[in-house]
């Protein structure tokens, strides 16, 4: 991974839990929690001075809410830039989503990977992109995901990812 320049999270439920029964955007609900694993993660991967993104299609957050929402529960440092659907106008899985993000942060998308928890949206989108891709299948759902660099069931398992020469 000593290539990967950027590293680009979704938001829900994969940095924060998302909590579909609660009304309105993240950063105004009554609890708002991190994904088990993501705080060690993130502290560990902003040390190796990569990039940090976080990219959300929230259909009730945007920019601003995720923020807010972030800053909860102490993830907002961790990030150097943040971007939703609602500001890039485009929306997940469409390729034009991810490249967004890699033309803002000045880099070609094989400088980047994305790690995400649906395969559809975050993984299919980002591979057709050009970026590299961890799948976080915490649910340890079953099939084949042959667009997925790497698929992981427990976001610590990112430390040995990032760990290899």
């Amino acid at each position: 991974m000593k290539n990967i320049r950027c590293v680009v999270f979704d938001w829900g439920d994969t940095v924060m839990r998302d909590f579909p029964d609660l009304p309105g955007p993240m950063c105004s609900w009554t609890h708002v929690e991190y994904v088990p694993g993501a705080k060690d993660v993130l502290a560990f991967l902003h040390a190796s001075r990569r990039k940090m993104v976080i990219a959300t299609n929230a259909g009730a957050s945007d920019t601003n809410h995720m923020i807010k929402a972030l800053k909860r529960v102490g993830a907002d440092q961790y990030f150097h830039h943040f971007f939703s659907s609602k500001d890039l106008r485009y929306e997940k899985p469409e390729p034009r989503f991810f490249r967004s993000i890699s033309n803002t942060m000045m880099l070609k998308p094989e400088e980047c990977v994305m790690i995400g928890n649906s395969y559809e949206k975050d993984i299919v989108g980002a591979k057709n992109s050009g970026m590299f891709t961890i799948f976080f299948n915490e649910n340890d759902l079953p099939g084949d995901f042959p667009m997925a660099d790497y698929i992981i069931t427990d976001l610590l398992e990112l430390f040995s990812i990032f760990q290899k020469k």
